[in-house]
């Protein structure tokens, strides 16, 4: 039998939907019926592809004692924290500060009355294990606590509201001065530079500040450029790449970019794609970078874009070995078995793959081989012909003759479906909007870089997608479930949304080929628009709705989402998680809005966000590198005016803090115009003069 989570959209919460915990989602109903009967809520928080996730649902949330005691005792709600991460990044701060760690499963426990959350944890095991007490024993503890312990529960539930409430509001600066930005450059870059023992996670925000810092000659930046240098090549080169099917897992687990956790995360992908693009960009042009893109667009194409044109989430870590086994097994789809190579590789191609990769006998992962690269550099013919076999086995069809791979959406789809390679892992096949934004705006500054029009083409079809379908009575959503929208839009959708229809204008004025920039540039069934206009008059437009309905009159900057009486607080984002801040993002569109436009009303909305987390900005610089990029953006903007042919060299450049504009009119004799703050410099008479305008104005902040 079933639970209410059988009707959900989401594919997480269908995964519970067979619990015999009596689930509900996150909804007035739940709320008010935790408070009429006084059940202290029991919150879930995870996502799909969560592997520890997937482990708790099979374990204490399928175990029948432990059922009955929580529909008896509490009410119990579960949240996709990828349709709401409003509500996981407060209850991820609650239990931070009650245990000093979190993650997911994030598992609290909220006052009904107040929302007011008074114990919380990740993974519970059903027995006591892993140093951590079994699941019925806390929930036993817990109810008892809330039910004698009235005096304690509201003192402790003051204590972290306070904290909360002081996390969301702090001062506002009176300006945003430039060494404040060359403190962040350092700060951020020391992240980069002096890592720790642990996994290790791609970071991009703050390997895009690293990237930045290489413009700037200073002593005290640790060696910028062979940082960014260094990050790229552990992302490009690691087992954190599928150097086989192409595209990133989500992190490794150790310190050496070996042995990943298997996910597959939209977000991560688009990242590292922008990121790599641009380390190629400053002059760093290593094979293995282009590489990475290539076969990473490859993947995504294959497996993660809908006939639609939008992008999927995720793809699971674990998947099955055969339709009959009970539990899928961490990175099956990705690992190979040393024996099996032997078997089915000659032997020079097995002595090429171990000297070139990390294969060996006793492998590196549970018994098998997790594929490292040793060397940068280009791969070798026959290199890549030995990977074309491994691609063979794990898909039964060569690369080349593979454009689309059917996704497994659910445990049923991919045990019944017969597959004639390897059983895939599940994929959650919903749209994220700011989840695509990143991929849009990688692979449009992949494509400028490399002057890839079909990355274009894809980038465009998945934004087409987001504007056409994305809107209900004038509200802009932030999911899409098979065509259908659900839940309205947070900060980091609209941000990071107008993000990549700026990089949409960039990349549909620097990709050669008047025919790719006009059908970029137009609607299907509609007439040609000016130029280069299209996705600029859409940035202005959402825009303008995102300044509505999430501005903070009183505080500056953004919040998370729009008014609603069953939140706890309302969040102004800033800290850099897995994707970046909203409000970093927002400030940096603000700026780039302000040249595009020639309207400085966005630009004096850029400084009110940045003095709005000014204090944050002096106290804890590493916390926030995406607010500091936008402070880059802010001292160092530069509006380059130039021709098709101008545009054509610069395109391929490293330049952080620039937009183009193509320019038909332009000073008698002049190649460009390079306007910085609110001055032009005489008009470039060479593209030499050009050039060297255009450096001096990356660094004059």
């Amino acid at each position: 039998m079933t639970n209410r989570l059988a009707q959900a959209n989401s594919l997480y919460l269908r995964k519970h939907a067979e619990n015999p915990i009596d689930w509900w989602s996150w909804c007035d109903e739940a709320l008010d019926t935790a408070r009429r009967e006084n059940k202290p809520i029991f919150l879930s928080i995870g996502y799909s592809s969560c592997h520890w996730c997937t482990v708790m649902e099979g374990e204490a949330f399928s175990d029948g004692v432990i059922a009955d005691y929580m529909n008896a005792n509490f009410l119990p709600i579960k949240v996709d924290r990828e349709e709401r991460p409003d509500l996981d990044s407060i209850y991820m701060q609650a239990v931070q500060l009650m245990i000093g760690q979190g993650g997911w499963p994030l598992n609290v426990f909220i006052s009904p009355d107040d929302l007011v959350p008074f114990y919380g944890g990740t993974y519970f095991p059903v027995e006591s294990r892993y140093g951590r007490p079994g699941f019925l024993q806390v929930l036993q503890s817990i109810r008892q606590y809330y039910d004698t312990q009235a005096d304690k529960l509201q003192a402790m539930k003051g204590e972290i509201l306070t904290h909360l409430q002081e996390a969301a509001t702090f001062n506002v600066a009176l300006s945003v001065e430039a060494d404040l930005l060359q403190r962040g450059l350092e700060a951020n870059t020391g992240i980069l530079a002096s890592p720790r023992p642990g996994p290790r996670f791609p970071m991009i925000p703050y390997a895009d500040v690293a990237l930045r810092s290489t413009r700037f000659s200073l002593a005290s930046l640790h060696n910028a450029s062979d940082v960014s240098r260094q990050w790229g090549l552990d992302l490009a080169l690691g087992g954190i790449l599928d150097h086989v099917g192409g595209g990133f897992h989500r992190y490794t687990v150790d310190s050496t970019w070996t042995v990943p956790h298997f996910e597959k995360m939209l977000y991560d992908n688009g990242q590292i794609v922008e990121y790599l693009a641009n380390v190629w960009a400053s002059g760093m042009q290593e094979p293995a970078f282009e590489r990475a893109i290539a076969r990473t667009v490859q993947w995504l194409q294959r497996e993660l874009t809908a006939p639609e044109g939008y992008f999927y989430a995720a793809q699971d870590a674990d998947s099955f070995t055969d339709p009959t086994t009970a539990e899928p097994e961490e990175g099956a789809f990705y690992v190979w078995d040393y024996q099996a190579l032997v078997e089915f590789l000659t032997l020079p191609e097995l002595a090429e793959l171990a000297e070139q990769f990390t294969v060996t006998d006793s492998g590196n992962f549970e018994g098998f081989n997790v594929l490292q690269r040793r060397h940068p550099g280009t791969l070798t013919e026959s290199l890549e012909k030995t990977l074309g076999k491994l691609f063979l086995i794990r898909y039964s069809a060569p690369a080349e003759a593979l454009s689309t791979f059917p996704p497994a959406r659910n445990n049923e789809e991919a045990k019944g479906t017969g597959w004639a390679g390897r059983i895939p892992p599940v994929t959650d096949t919903k749209a994220i909007v700011a989840w695509n934004s990143l991929m849009i705006s990688g692979l449009a500054r992949a494509a400028s870089v490399f002057q890839q029009p079909s990355y274009l083409t894809l980038a465009a079809n998945a934004a087409h997608f987001v504007l056409q379908h994305q809107w209900v009575e004038g509200r802009f959503y932030r999911v899409n479930y098979d065509g259908k929208p659900d839940v309205l839009a947070q900060s980091e959708d609209y941000a990071l949304f107008i993000k990549a229809l700026l990089d949409l204008d960039q990349a549909s004025v620097s990709v050669q080929g008047s025919s790719i920039r006009g059908s970029l540039n137009e609607e299907p069934s509609a007439s040609l628009p000016t130029p280069h206009s299209f996705w600029l008059d859409r940035a202005v437009a959402l825009q303008a709705e995102f300044d509505e309905f999430l501005w903070s009159i009183e505080l500056g900057g953004y919040y998370n989402t729009a008014a609603s009486d069953n939140l706890l607080l309302r969040e102004r984002s800033y800290i850099d998680q897995a994707t970046p801040s909203a409000n970093g993002i927002a400030a940096a569109n603000l700026v780039r809005l302000s040249l595009l436009t020639e309207d400085l009303s966005y630009l004096d909305k850029a400084e009110q966000t940045l003095q709005a987390f000014g204090s944050v900005l002096e106290r804890s610089p590493q916390a926030c590198p995406s607010l500091f990029a936008a402070l880059d953006w802010f001292h160092n903007h530069v509006l380059i005016r130039t021709t098709a042919e101008q545009l054509a060299v610069l395109s391929l450049q490293y330049v952080p803090t620039a937009v183009f504009k193509l320019e038909s009119d332009l000073p008698t004799g002049a190649v460009g115009l390079v306007c910085q703050g609110l001055s032009c410099q005489e008009p470039a008479l060479t593209q030499e003069q050009l050039q060297e305008q255009v450096r001096l104005s990356q660094v004059r902040g």
